[in-house]
């Protein structure tokens, strides 16, 4: 059976961002955390070794895989932030349409720095994403 690797755990949030190198991302990393903090209502987790989550919801697939994933976070990666949305939810692409200069997959939408994007938009983002999920997961927290 598939073990998933991405879970909540008690690691720190602060020292994870402290270990970011560039101090800009840093920085960046500190503001998303506020505003994820404050949009959502959640204590920021650590998410594996790299994901910072807020909230959390239990998923089942057909296909039986099962397992408990962030309602939406983040990760300061080397390269840009992945920012973690819920996958299927149709109004999210709306709102990307005037969220900044992004990448978008199929789950993260990607992003080079804070002062990239809109941040308003951002928190709709965050908002849309948690409740359409809790549309679907009715045993979100």
């Amino acid at each position: 059976m598939y073990e998933l690797k991405t879970k909540e755990n008690d690691n720190s949030v602060i020292e994870f961002i402290e270990q970011v190198e560039n101090s800009k991302k840093r920085e960046d990393a500190y503001r998303l955390l506020d505003i994820f903090t404050e949009t959502t209502g959640y204590k920021a987790k650590m998410w594996g070794t790299s994901i910072i989550g807020f909230g959390s919801y239990h998923y089942k697939y057909a296909t039986g895989q099962e397992g408990d994933a962030p309602l939406v976070g983040f990760s300061p990666r080397k390269a840009n932030f992945s920012l973690y949305f819920a996958t299927g939810d149709t109004e999210r692409e709306e709102l990307l349409q005037e969220f900044g200069k992004h990448k978008a997959g199929k789950a993260c939408v990607y992003v080079n720095k804070i002062a990239d994007i809109d941040v308003e938009v951002l928190k709709k983002l965050i908002q849309q994403s948690i409740k359409f999920l809790r549309e679907m997961y009715t045993d979100s927290k």
